[in-house]
């Protein structure tokens, strides 16, 4: 029987600049829709909203778990959250060249 090792070199942590970046995405989303920490927190399943301004503020990295929450809550995909060639702008995602 063969063994197979993975390499999980790919699974690097997210630079400081990506996550800040989710943050703004996710503060970008949740001002389109005119909600507060508050009403972001509770839709998502927590008790307050600092552990949403720590996301925002770019000073946590978001679970898949939390990740797949807020694509679900707002109707985007993981990629619009996740990968840099996606802008959110004040009413549209644009793709970058």
């Amino acid at each position: 029987m063969e063994t197979l090792y993975h390499d999980k070199s790919f699974m690097s942590s997210p630079s400081q600049a990506e996550i800040r970046r989710f943050g703004e995405k996710l503060h970008t989303l949740r001002r389109q829709r005119r909600m507060t920490l508050k009403e972001l927190a509770t839709a998502l399943g927590y008790a307050a909203h600092g552990h949403i301004s720590e996301l925002e503020g770019g000073k946590k990295i978001p679970t898949a778990e939390f990740t797949l929450a807020v694509a679900r809550l707002f109707d985007v995909t993981t990629d619009v959250l996740l990968k840099d060639e996606f802008n959110l702008s004040a009413d549209a995602v644009t793709i970058c060249e």
